[in-house]
């Protein structure tokens, strides 16, 4: 087998963020290219149409307008950004010109890093093709089973697994220098079919992994959803607690529509902080809503936030972990909210 069994997070060279931040410049910046999916998947909000109906957000792909003004956004920090992630609640290949969003961010100088997620149903070579070709750095391909069956029983969705297989052949044969991540869950395969999953993928990428489920997106039940207990964390690790969250001192999510969320978890529009089509990403990051929010992990108070308080995130995806160092950064941030207010 040619690919590494590793998981698609990167554990190495990760920096000490009790060391940097509060930052001026974020490290990672989601843009969700499109906020449907082709999928109903039972773990995620996006497959549950009614739910996210009710919830009353933008369903479609990301204007280019919006997108752009984003990207020039970039230039208002002081130092360029590590990743530009290309995902977040929907499937980012229905957006059709994701193409042209990596190539517009590659052109732009601000962005040295894109990567993008995809279930792989439109994953054949007119679609994905000028998309490695306009430079995005790695794609993560989510498996959701081993056959048809299985794709119709998690997905809902008569899923050509045959062609899919020979797509991902063909994206490895063009793969340039992108990075093939391929990866399942488990809980959705037998145990034979697990070595059946390393043997029709692992020529095919660079790297591959069998994850966990985890109970990650707030306010939305995944144990009871698909009838399961959690044992273990998503990358096969043990269960942990971390009560500060990392992800809003280095990350922020700009949704399909504009609107910026303090998280990429933030399936339900309930962590808004800002919309770029009135303010600048700048102006965003360092809004009195996002260090509020901040504010708040830092003084230790994140279980009597609404949302915050039921993130699996924290506990089951190994985040980087500044628990220790909390009430050393908070007169840091203060600092920082006086100076840029």
């Amino acid at each position: 087998m040619k690919a590494q069994i590793k998981p698609r997070i990167n554990l190495e060279g990760r920096t000490a963020l009790q060391e940097v931040i509060p930052l001026e410049t974020p490290f990672v910046l989601f843009v969700d290219p499109s906020s449907g999916c082709n999928l109903q998947c039972a773990f995620c909000p996006t497959g549950d149409r009614a739910l996210i109906k009710d919830t009353g957000r933008y369903q479609g792909a990301m204007s280019f307008d919006v997108y752009r003004k984003i990207i020039d956004g970039l230039a208002d920090f002081p130092e360029k950004i590590k990743v530009l992630r290309l995902y977040k609640d929907g499937e980012p290949l229905m957006n059709k010109r994701l193409a042209d969003m990596v190539g517009y961010a590659k052109q732009s100088g601000h962005v040295p890093y894109i990567d993008t997620t995809t279930n792989g149903v439109l994953l054949d070579p007119d679609r994905i093709g000028p998309v490695v070709e306009a430079g995005l750095d790695r794609v993560n391909i989510s498996v959701n089973g081993m056959t048809r069956e299985q794709y119709k029983n998690f997905t809902k969705y008569d899923f050509d697994f045959a062609r899919f297989v020979d797509n991902v052949k063909w994206l490895y044969a063009h793969k340039g220098e992108c990075e093939i991540v391929i990866k399942i869950p488990g809980e959705l395969i037998t145990e034979a079919q697990r070595q059946e999953f390393f043997d029709t993928f692992g020529d095919y990428c660079d790297r591959i992994f069998i994850e966990n489920f985890a109970p990650c997106w707030p306010q939305f039940d995944v144990e009871t959803r698909l009838g399961v207990t959690f044992t273990a964390g998503i990358y096969q690790q043990p269960i942990g607690r971390t009560d500060t969250c990392p992800y809003i001192f280095y990350a922020m999510s700009i949704n399909a529509d504009g609107l910026a969320s303090a998280c990429f978890l933030d399936w339900g529009r309930k962590l808004k902080v800002g919309d770029v089509r009135e303010h600048s990403l700048r102006e965003i990051w360092n809004s009195d809503e996002f260090n509020a929010l901040r504010m708040l992990h830092l003084k230790g108070e994140r279980k009597r936030h609404p949302v915050c308080s039921q993130c699996g995130q924290l506990s089951h995806c190994l985040p980087d972990n500044i628990d220790a160092y909390a009430a050393d950064l908070v007169p840091k941030l203060a600092a920082r909210m006086a100076k840029v207010s």
